[in-house]
């Protein structure tokens, strides 16, 4: 059986519109970015995992040494191996995402470093390198100044390190077909931010004291989907936390009308697909958010799964931080926004936040001075 998985990021911020002279935050529909799909191929013998849409890289890490110094980087690698080099023994290839590197030895290249994701997008045409002794040094200009690189290369350890400085607390929620799934990719994270694993089911279960299914046979998915409705009102005032929500039918997640409280955090959907390349997978998320069938749709961030398998729940809980990584790019002020909305009561009012004193019942506002 063949397993994919696609990675996409919804964008739904451009500028703040004002129409209210202290608060109002608006957007237009998500759109959508794709992230390229790893194959994620298995059989019924053995199971491989191989990695596009994450970083690959071919760099010893005890022959190099990276810094970051505000706008600028340097990478330096250790070139050993004897003899005098000259600049035309040295071949550096620098995109805006990745990076290539090699040397002349023997009369051919050999390559020393293959990036395919960098940490983020660098100033390509801005990029200069020399040899220092028995060292190459490579000076990097980054796109974005002000964010600080963990390291070279975008990798599990890179995007956790560098989360602190995008997320600023905000909890994420992991949505989407699976309870089981949710939970697993959901302690990854935890685990990797240092953040508060949290599960509704374990919740609803010890409050209820019985299983999520023997109260669904009792009292229906309603039931149970209002309480989880409950916990969540709850837990959006937390920070630094994952939070694994009830997948399937049974969760509050799915129904458009009970996600007042999951845009309190950053919410990824981990999406099981039927859809087997990369087009098709595109065009069933697109599909899903312009429809808004599903409660789903309203997520921040969407993860294909084409097949399941628990011993690779790292390599989808990077691809959900690799997506939020560009999702808070593109618009910085997001962790603020979510924050705020956070403060203002968690109204139900996310993207377009209304001023204070509005009321999500009638959709009216309070008059200034009545407060």
């Amino acid at each position: 059986m063949a397993a994919s998985l696609f990675f996409f990021s919804q964008n739904p911020f451009k500028s703040p519109q004002i129409s209210h002279p202290k608060i109002s935050l608006s957007s237009p529909k998500p759109t959508l970015t794709l992230f390229t799909p790893p194959p994620f191929i298995s059989n019924n013998a053995t199971r491989r995992l191989s990695c596009k849409a994450l970083s690959t890289i071919s760099l010893n890490p005890s022959n190099y040494e990276f810094s970051d110094a505000s706008s600028e980087m340097e990478l330096r690698l250790q070139l050993g191996g004897g003899g005098t080099l000259s600049s035309r023994d040295i071949f550096v290839d620098a995109e805006d995402s990745s990076l290539k590197i090699g040397v002349k030895q023997s009369g051919s290249f050999i390559t020393l470093v293959e990036i395919n994701k960098l940490y983020e997008k660098i100033k390509s045409s801005e990029t200069i390198w020399y040899i220092d002794e028995d060292q190459l040094v490579v000076n990097l200009k980054k796109q974005d100044p002000d964010l600080k690189w963990p390291d070279i290369v975008e990798s599990w350890e890179s995007l956790t390190a560098g989360a602190t400085q995008l997320l600023k607390g905000t909890s994420i929620y992991i949505v989407g077909d699976s309870t089981e799934i949710n939970d697993k990719v959901a302690r990854e994270l935890a685990v990797g931010l240092g953040y508060t694993p949290l599960n509704t089911k374990e919740l609803l279960e010890t409050f209820a004291k019985q299983s999520i299914d023997s109260w669904v046979t009792a009292d229906g998915s309603e039931s149970v989907a209002e309480a989880e409705s409950a916990v969540l009102e709850n837990l959006s005032s937390h920070v630094r936390a994952v939070i694994a929500t009830l997948g399937g039918l049974h969760g509050a997640a799915r129904r458009a009308d009970k996600w007042r409280h999951l845009y309190a955090g950053f919410t990824v959907w981990l999406s099981q697909s039927e859809a087997i390349d990369e087009e098709s997978a595109k065009e069933e998320a697109r599909r899903h958010i312009q429809e808004g069938s599903l409660g789903y749709s309203n997520a921040d961030v969407v993860v294909k799964l084409h097949g399941w398998d628990a011993d690779h729940a790292k390599t989808v809980a990077q691809a959900s931080l690799s997506a939020l990584k560009q999702l808070i790019m593109s618009d910085k002020k997001l962790p603020g926004k979510k924050s705020l909305y956070i403060r203002l009561g968690c109204r139900g009012d996310w993207p377009d936040i209304k001023p204070p004193g509005w009321d999500p019942s009638t959709g009216a506002e309070v008059p200034t001075g009545t407060l």
